[in-house]
């Protein structure tokens, strides 16, 4: 039976009509399982963003060359792998509710951690160990909330969820701007790390408040498989799970060069302040968080491939254009800053529903958290080669390279198929 199915059956479906219908179409569980979903990735982004809106401090205090910097953005994106892998299988086994609040829990204690190391080495083993918890929130909540929304409005709802990524990232600007105006640096950083501890009042909600899917917790249990690396390698699946790694890799090889070095980019090649810098990644969070929801509308409207493949190619050309503006035109830098966190945000609008869509219940948060999280270890290593690459073409000159990865995503869906409108089964 279908998850839209039995929820019309037990009378709690209402009409999905309007601007608003999605969200009542997810019913009273839903919606409370949608709140635990969005806050738990909005603090999940504020937690990883308290590394990249404190690595020029962090960069002078260890005495830091670019790679090294950029090293420690890559490890936590590949732990970060083994973390999502790790959370898709336990949401397939013990339940998404619980799986999630082991991820938060996870990412926030070890983001505290961040800001009590006394060296470099530490920092990056901290660092690391909060990638466990940050590669599996994700996989876990967009599963849980997608289990509870209607086929025709799967998209625009994953969106909305996505969009949290965009609120906690604007949360950790304000945060950062304040922390580093009223603090020296070499103190600032690790009180920016400090307030990680935020998450641990979302675990009071969740545990009081969410549940799982009822008819997508039954399907599991009656399927009698448990969540195995193994099971989405099989025949039927086994091309689906290669080229949803692919994807995956490409899109967020882009987006995670953008996202670590864009601040450094500002503050080292445009000459701008802290408080300069956070009014220029004002302009692009917003264009984010726009994008989110814009990009979920669409990814319904116009399928899961061709949203993602349209937003590939613009956040390409925008990535060129933002690069590329000549010295002293900073209004130009903050106008570009719309489209460019538009683009390169509502590309992840369709991957919460598409990536559910792609595997059977059983094994739906294996495969998801494996095929997102592989994709993000392996593009880590974009951050870490623009830090390499930096020193002789320029920070500037070498985000470029992010371009590249928007590339690979257009091939990868030549191997997939189109989803909308799939029941979840």
């Amino acid at each position: 039976m279908s998850t839209t199915q039995a929820h019309k059956q037990q009378g709690e479906l209402p009409e999905d009509g309007g601007v608003f219908g999605w969200l009542r179409a997810l019913g009273p569980k839903g919606r409370r399982a949608f709140g635990g979903a969005f806050g738990g990735y909005a603090l999940d982004s504020y937690d990883f963003f308290t590394l990249p809106l404190g690595m020029f401090a962090i960069s002078a205090y260890f005495a830091l060359d670019n790679g090294q910097t950029g090293l420690l953005t890559t490890v936590t994106l590949v732990v970060s792998a083994v973390g999502g892998a790790i959370a898709g299988i336990v949401a397939d086994r013990i339940g998404r509710v619980r799986a999630l609040m082991i991820t938060v829990a996870t990412y926030a204690v070890f983001t505290v951690a961040c800001g009590f190391a006394p060296d470099y080495e530490t920092l990056l083993v901290f660092r690391a160990l909060q990638g466990l918890g940050f590669g599996g929130e994700w996989a876990v909540g967009a599963i849980l909330v997608a289990e509870y929304a209607t086929a025709k409005n799967r998209g625009r709802t994953l969106g909305a969820v996505q969009s949290a990524w965009a609120a906690g990232w604007a949360l950790a600007v304000v945060v950062s701007t304040l922390v580093f105006q009223f603090l020296d640096q070499d103190t600032a950083w690790r009180v920016l790390f400090w307030t990680g501890a935020l998450p641990a009042l979302l675990l009071v909600y969740v545990r009081r408040n969410v549940s799982d899917a009822p008819q997508a917790a039954a399907q599991r249990r009656e399927s009698g498989h448990k969540g195995s690396f193994a099971a989405i390698f099989r025949r039927d699946l086994l091309g689906t799970t290669l080229f949803a790694v692919l994807l995956s890799t490409g899109v967020q090889g882009g987006y995670y060069t953008l996202a670590t070095w864009v601040p450094t980019y500002l503050k080292t090649e445009r000459g701008l302040t802290v408080v300069g810098t956070g009014g220029y990644l004002t302009f692009l969070i917003s264009g984010a968080f726009v994008g989110y929801l814009c990009g979920g509308y669409l990814t319904d409207v116009l399928g899961r491939k061709k949203n993602i493949a349209l937003f590939a190619v613009l956040s390409a050309i925008c990535i060129l254009a933002y690069t590329n503006i000549p010295a002293g035109a900073n209004g130009l830098v903050l106008v570009l800053g719309f489209p460019l966190g538009f683009c390169m945000s509502a590309i992840f609008s369709g991957f919460g529903s598409f990536l559910s869509e792609l595997y059977p219940t059983a094994v739906r948060g294996t495969g998801q958290g494996f095929t997102y999280n592989t994709g993000r270890a392996v593009g880590a290593f974009f951050p870490t080669m623009v830090g390499f690459l930096s020193g002789s073409w320029g920070v500037g000159g070498a985000l470029v390279f992010g371009a590249v990865g928007y590339g690979l995503a257009v091939v990868a869906l030549l191997g997939l198929p189109e989803t909308r409108g799939r029941e979840l089964v």
